[in-house]
């Protein structure tokens, strides 16, 4: 589980203000995944300095300091506005105005290496949909699953963070709540009413981060992904398959594969992805309950937050940095939080697994690069790629590429044993699936007997069409 299970650091480097021209703040750092100890939103939990007009190295300190000590008038403006936004805040535990807002400013600031967003051509666009239409038609042959997408579109970075945003809402709410709550359960219930107002500015406030943290996460991540599954979860709308012509034309720059060849790879991992969430009904709430059940498991420090809380003088709104950044936050390592971690991470990986297994079977008499590219994919997992290290960030969870790898394996061996149907068959329900154990056993599962539920189907499908005998006739009822 990841140290910083919500990003709670200071960004990478803090948006430019797109009215102004300020420049970035040469010691902010660059934007991605890197930083120290993998963390890409580096040690200050809660941090401010991603915060409009808030420029200066003492930010990560005191940023009020830095508010007041180096602001012309316009900046201190800003920077007002966007406190009066944090307090004024009545919303959710995440303030998702704030994160959208942040999103978009890292979008249009650009990635790393210099590559601006932009809208997405007439040429694109086709040229993705008649990618996503042949990917269809060489999956079809490959697994009996039917397609999933209803639609193929080419987004933008910016219009991937709008596509998105409803689902990262859905995943990162049930922790942010718990979290957030833990503000107020600390102090005994006859003095709630008396630190109301307290009360009620950090929940603002922690609301106010949540969103800022996220944005930054979300804005980075939208700078780097292919699609809309590359977490493994359906993060855009269902039934749509999603490339970003950008961020494909990054992916395949250095590898030395026809730009088409490419394309046409991760428009089969986007449709069998596709395919897998629409014809699948249970896994998306297998997935997303996992989540919920782990922020069920989480278990604040509460003597740390009483304590902070108790010393905490309202006119020294400062202490509130210094409280959030003293680690109370910290989910403990609870049995709950354990078995809902695992679930997720098998479920992950068997998702993946049947992607990447079905994806080569399809490709690898088509594609010349198919196995080069299956490699730089999984190469990409196995160093922590930015769709694993965002969703660690933000969740906690982070996909063990060895899970991968024998997911994968074990699903090609069920196809060498059973054939398409009855690989795909498995999906019928989350009790036949493959468990963590069987993935250290793939042999095993693969060749144990399968149980036989054709008669016990018959029986049920007999009952609830009414045909059932009675009282030993044995006429059906019509």
């Amino acid at each position: 589980m990841s140290d910083t299970p919500f990003g709670f650091g200071l960004p990478p480097e803090e948006p430019e203000d797109g009215d102004e021209g300020r420049k970035k703040d040469p010691a902010g750092g660059g934007q991605g995944s890197g930083g120290q100890g993998g963390n890409p939103f580096g040690a200050n939990p809660f941090g401010f300095g991603g915060l409009p007009g808030m420029g200066g190295q003492g930010g990560a300190d005191n940023p009020f300091a830095a508010m007041f000590g180096s602001m012309n008038p316009t900046d201190l403006g800003a920077a007002f506005q966007q406190l009066g936004q944090m307090l004024s805040y009545e919303g959710g535990p995440v303030n998702w105005d704030m994160a959208k807002q942040i999103a978009r400013q890292v979008v249009a600031q650009g990635t790393a290496d210099g590559v601006k967003d932009a809208s997405v051509g007439p040429a694109e666009k086709s040229a993705v949909e008649e990618a996503v239409r042949l990917a269809d038609l060489w999956l079809d042959q490959v697994t009996s699953l039917p397609s999933g997408a209803n639609t193929a579109v080419a987004w933008s970075r910016a219009e991937w963070v709008e596509a998105t945003l409803p689902a990262w809402k859905e995943l990162v709410d049930p922790v942010a709540e718990r979290v957030g709550n833990a503000m107020g359960d600390v102090l005994p219930q006859e003095m709630q009413a008396m630190a109301g107002p307290l009360i009620g500015m950090m929940r603002s406030m922690g609301g106010a981060m949540f969103g800022q943290q996220i944005g930054q996460a979300i804005g980075a991540l939208a700078g780097e992904v292919v699609g809309s599954t590359d977490v493994g979860l359906p993060l855009g709308p269902a039934g749509r398959a999603a490339l970003l012509p950008l961020n494909v034309k990054a992916f395949g720059k250095d590898l030395s594969v026809p730009f088409d060849e490419v394309r046409l790879y991760l428009a089969l991992r986007e449709a069998a992805h596709q395919r897998l969430f629409a014809h699948v009904p249970w896994l998306r709430a297998h997935l997303f309950g996992a989540v919920e059940s782990y922020a069920r498991g989480i278990k604040v420090d509460t003597s740390k937050l009483e304590e902070a809380v108790s010393q905490l003088d309202p006119t020294h709104p400062e202490q509130l940095q210094e409280a959030l950044q003293s680690g109370m936050f910290q989910p403990q390592d609870t049995p709950e939080q354990k078995a809902a971690l695992a679930r997720l991470e098998t479920a992950l990986a068997l998702v993946e697994g049947w992607v990447d297994a079905v994806v080569h079977e399809a490709a690898r008499t088509r594609l010349t690069s198919a196995d080069a590219l299956r490699e730089t994919l999984r190469r990409r997992r196995a160093t922590g790629g930015p769709a694993e290290q965002t969703f660690a960030t933000l969740i906690g969870l982070e996909l063990r590429p060895r899970r991968l790898r024998d997911a994968s394996r074990l699903w090609a061996s069920l196809t060498d044993a059973r054939g398409v149907d009855g690989r795909d068959g498995l999906w019928e329900h989350p009790d036949m699936l493959p468990t963590a154990t069987d993935l250290d056993d793939p042999d095993g599962f693969v060749h144990h007997e399968q149980p036989d539920f054709s008669e016990l189907d018959k029986m049920l499908g007999e009952a609830a069409r009414g045909d059932a005998p009675e009282d030993g006739d044995g006429d059906d009822r019509k």
